[in-house]
């Protein structure tokens, strides 16, 4: 089958973890077709030039999500059109921006304060001051149900899928983002009832700030990679895989409105909340912050909706996901893949040093060094040659450089150089490295010099470096964030963040207990080869596709007969092709065309099935509607909390 691959800011450009899942995925799943559909985040990524990629990756896609619009080709749109947008097309930008705008820039009645003006989200007329196309004001929806959770969710979607048709059938929507018009919009409503609170100070330069955060965000909205059923593009694959939620599943989304195409949605973390933190730190004003936070939101919860199926890599991006309106139903656990081949010499082997303490990861403020180092200290009075190694690079983080600098005058503050005479050199107990040093020239090098594995962070999504520890058989000390206790799982010891005392502990006790260690570290390698491999990944995401696709409705273009070389293709015709009859797949008039014994349940649409006619055999009137056969649309449901950990065996096969 065609996989289409759709990332954000890492695969096929980037380096890191979300380039090495992707790449570890494609090249495991090699009986199928990728086509890869990346988003930059910036210069740098693109620079860097892509990796080499199996044959089995058919195309690659790149779009920029800075700089100048592109349309995928080198060209701006407004230039390949030869002229702007014109009035018609003003007036339907302001209709479908109207409406996603009010969706995600007010609350529903009674959860926020009011102005007094008309009800709906922004005042009768649209734009305030006469503002429109033409001196016309665009008809933004209007109604007490708009304003209602789910009335904001369909007023959302409408207006998302109205944008996304204006730039498939035009192409101009990036000029129109960018316009008086669109920041008039945006005004309306932060300046109507129900108004988001953080947002009814907007001045003009939020305003501004806004309208063009909003217009990198939609940029995959006009982008030429959509194609039709028949060529090249995403109308034309079996499924689409974003890695991530945001700007990345937006070309599924539309994948799914304009073709069927299912979409299976991952994510290793979560979109949102990544937002939500980068956002948190950057020096936009409050209410630019609000509204672009309120859009990623509402976002979020449209491709939670569609998808046909979420696959959390942990329980903490898991409650994130239900938060933001994800169907239980519709997720599954599938924990990331890590090789563990190259961790398998350190696990056989002692550490180098019993008394050493070992700290893997990007320096950065989420990491709490600082909480790591004052427990240092207190670890030193009860194991004098003690000694911590700080092993990483500084991290993403922009405050990351400045928190490096001070972990070191800290750490020279808490242990001076102390020389035992003139002669002798002092050294410190505490020691700064990166991979690649001599001293530490691979990254299983960090794990095998020490005893115990520390990680002090107060934020941390699916914590990698205490995965590879597990593979080196290491006992782990670690504070409890994140996915943290899901991944350890009682093989190690948990404390709370912020909490020194609590961290030396914790490390004197494995310090001094041996036999403790070896325990906690068999029992940490055994269960990373049992959850975090590779292979497992891997297996769970062939068995995810072929489920899904198994589902699909059927779609002709993407039923592809014998390949090039005569060999047929998976999927090549439906299922129900292969029954004595003629089968009726979409439209009512084609069901009236075709004898109610011979149309199928699961090709009549769901909400048509009440009116179906009744099926006569043996002179008995039997409903249409098979019992146990599922719609083609609808989700499986599945028992219990529908918790997946990635695991599937023949338990998970037969309860799907």
């Amino acid at each position: 089958m065609r996989i289409g691959l759709l990332t954000e800011g890492g695969y096929p450009y980037a380096s890191g973890e979300s380039h090495a899942w992707c790449d570890r995925l494609v090249r495991g799943l090699t009986g199928h077709d990728f086509e890869v559909y990346a988003l930059s985040t910036g210069p740098r990524q693109e620079a860097d030039g892509r990796t080499e990629l199996p044959q089995h990756v058919r195309l690659v896609r790149s779009a920029p999500l800075w700089g100048e619009f592109s349309d995928g080709r080198g060209r701006r749109a407004e230039e390949r059109r030869g002229r702007g947008p014109g009035r018609r097309e003003r007036r339907r930008f302001a209709e479908c921006f109207g409406a996603l705008v009010t969706a995600f820039a007010t609350v529903p009645p009674g959860d926020g304060p009011t102005r007094g003006v008309p009800h709906g989200g922004v005042p009768h007329g649209g734009v305030p001051h006469g503002g429109g196309p033409a001196g016309e004001s665009p008809a933004v929806p209007d109604g007490a149900g708009g304003s209602s959770p789910a009335g904001k969710a369909d007023r959302f979607a409408s207006g998302l899928y109205g944008l996304a048709e204006l730039a498939r059938e035009r192409g101009r929507l990036p000029a129109l983002l960018h316009s008086e018009d669109a920041v008039r919009i945006l005004e309306a409503a932060c300046h109507g009832p129900h108004a988001l609170p953080a947002a009814q100070g907007a001045q003009v330069n939020d305003l501004l700030a806004v309208t063009a955060g909003l217009a990198l965000a939609l940029r995959p909205l006009s982008l030429d990679w959509y194609g039709d059923r028949h060529g090249p593009g995403l109308g034309g694959v079996d499924l689409c895989h974003a890695t991530s939620g945001g700007a990345a599943a937006l070309p599924g989304l539309l994948a799914k409105r304009f073709f069927g195409t299912p979409l299976l949605v991952t994510e290793y973390g979560v979109r949102l909340r990544e937002h939500y933190l980068a956002r948190a730190a950057s020096p936009l004003s409050a209410p630019v912050r609000a509204l672009l936070a309120a859009f990623q939101g509402a976002l979020a919860a449209e491709t939670y909706a569609q998808a046909a199926l979420i696959t959390p890599g942990n329980t903490h991006a898991r409650r994130w996901q239900e938060r933001c309106g994800a169907d239980r139903a519709r997720l599954r656990t599938v924990y990331p893949g890590m090789d563990a081949a190259s961790f398998a010499a350190v696990a056989d082997a002692a550490a180098d040093d019993p008394k050493t303490l070992v700290w893997v990861g990007s320096i950065e403020p989420s990491k709490d060094l600082f909480a790591l180092l004052h427990a240092f200290a207190e670890i030193r009075k009860a194991e004098p040659e003690a000694t911590l190694r700080i092993i990483g690079g500084i991290g993403r983080d922009p405050q990351a450089p400045g928190y490096l600098a001070h972990c070191r005058a800290l750490a020279a503050q808490l242990f001076p150089d102390e020389a035992a005479d003139a002669r002798t050199v002092g050294e410190s107990p505490v020691s700064f490295e990166e991979i690649g040093s001599p001293e530490v020239p691979a990254l299983e090098d960090a794990y095998a010099s020490g005893a115990v594995v520390v990680l002090s962070s107060v934020i941390e999504g699916f914590p990698r470096s205490l995965v590879e520890a597990m593979f080196c058989g290491r006992a782990t000390v670690s504070t409890d964030a994140g996915a943290v206790c899901e991944v350890i799982g009682g093989t190690g010891l948990v404390v709370p963040p912020r909490n020194p005392r609590a961290l030396a502990e914790a490390c004197t006790a494995l310090l001094g207990d041996p036999d403790r260690r070896a325990r906690l570290g068999a029992a940490a390698r055994a269960r990373a080869l049992e959850l975090f491999t590779v292979e497992q990944n891997v297996a769970a995401f062939r068995g995810i596709y072929l489920e899904l696709i198994s589902h699909a409705p059927s779609r002709p273009a993407a039923f592809r007969g014998p390949g090039a070389q005569g060999v047929p293709q998976p999927f090549a015709r439906p299922a129900e092709s292969h029954v004595p009859g003629r089968w009726a797949v979409t439209g009512a008039a084609t069901r009236a065309a075709v004898p109610a014994a011979r149309t199928p349940s699961w090709a009549v649409p769901e909400g048509e099935r009440a009116t179906a006619p009744p099926v006569q055999a043996g002179g008995c009137a039997k409903s249409a509607a098979v019992p146990g056969i599922r719609g083609a649309g609808q989700p499986r449901r599945q028992g219990g909390s529908g918790d997946r950990t990635g695991v599937t065996g023949a338990r998970e096969r037969e309860q799907w």
